[in-house]
């Protein structure tokens, strides 16, 4: 562990291994494989004359020679039929292959690229979700603790699920409503506050955009009553009085779900040596990334995820998109951190865990 999703180009991965997606011959005669052989020069060329023919999901594995990766593993994809002659189960055959391999020779980092996705014609967001289940269920199911990358050269290039949904949450999010004067007033961000789109109560008849609610029902002209909060007298006394911090509360929350440790930091997306910074090591401040994976790894509601960040001392914002994006999942409670990163990594965000 952990998983990444990533815009990289796979012949530059400083790795223990990539995944070149060939044909049976290791000709290396187009795409990512033609790529990978130019790059590695002419001894990949004389190693692949010597491999016999490649059966699709199997894997051929060779030297580097002069890429940055100590390991090429040769993999055969299937070519898309439309999906009627088994092309997902021989897919996912080629990615478990690989961990399988990688694992048996002791590697701690592979990178893969979309396999069968370029002239073999297979969907880019099925290539996309096969890989992110095939790899997910590996690293659940085994001890294997390395590092496991997923090369996308062009973001735009693949669709992510549920991605019309999100879109339109966040185009709703877009929008703010303020509270002044018992008038109720909407506005789009791209244009001043003072242009107001409605500055009386709006037409029932008329369509108006529904925004996803965060938080409790805002009803006009009720204001709520502000908390008064007494001055502490004693600094010493109030520095003493703090809540439990992040490692205390990420602990008591894997007991109250009945998680084991390692089950909580392999479904966060985190390394152990993490996991172990966390809980050993005063100084250590987790990043908001790795906060959130924590909280998706618990299936925290919005509520119990704003308590979690804030022991670290952050928040959600309706004005931020990666920030949007966390909470248009657990909103809809979707807990898949890898269909999460996907979705991230789509709008060009920080993916969660470390």
């Amino acid at each position: 562990m952990p998983f990444h999703i990533i815009h990289q180009d796979i012949t530059r991965m400083d790795c223990d291994a990539i995944v070149n997606p060939t044909d049976k011959w290791l000709s290396g005669s187009g795409g990512t494989d033609y790529a990978v052989h130019e790059a590695a020069g002419e001894e990949l060329d004389e190693a692949c004359k010597k491999i016999a023919d490649l059966q699709v999901g199997t894997v051929a594995v060779t030297d580097g020679y002069r890429l940055p990766c100590r390991h090429i593993f040769h993999t055969v994809g299937p070519i898309w039929h439309g999906g009627s002659n088994n092309e997902e189960v021989l897919l996912r055959s080629c990615y478990l292959s690989s961990l399988l391999k990688a694992k048996k020779m002791n590697l701690s980092s592979i990178a893969f690229p979309l396999i069968s996705s370029g002239t073999f014609g297979f969907p880019k967001d099925r290539v996309l979700r096969i890989a992110i289940d095939a790899i997910s269920d590996f690293l659940f199911t085994t001890d294997s603790e390395f590092q496991v990358y997923v090369c996308i050269l062009d973001r735009r290039s693949f669709e992510v699920s549920k991605e019309l949904a999100l879109n339109a949450y966040l185009q709703e999010g877009s929008r703010r409503f303020i509270y002044e004067e018992h008038t109720l007033k909407m506005c789009s961000s791209p244009e001043p506050l003072e242009e107001v789109c409605y500055e009386s109560a709006p037409d029932p008849e008329l369509s108006v955009p529904v925004v996803p609610e965060l938080s409790a029902p805002f009803v006009a002209g009720v204001i709520p009553p502000v908390e008064k909060k007494q001055a502490p007298v004693d600094l010493a006394k109030w520095i003493e009085k703090q809540d439990d911090s992040f490692a205390v509360m990420l602990l008591k929350l894997i007991d109250k779900k009945g998680m084991t440790d390692v089950q909580c930091y392999k479904k966060a997306n985190v390394t152990k040596g993490t996991f172990w910074k966390i809980n050993n090591d005063p100084k250590y401040r987790p990043s908001k990334a790795t906060v959130l994976a924590f909280a998706i790894a618990l299936e925290l509601d919005i509520e119990e995820t704003e308590n979690l960040l804030r022991t670290v001392g952050f928040s959600l914002s309706n004005s931020n998109t990666f920030d949007k994006i966390i909470q248009f999942y657990i909103l809809n409670g979707n807990y898949d951190i890898f269909e999460i990163n996907a979705a991230l990594f789509r709008y060009d965000q920080v993916c969660l865990g470390c």
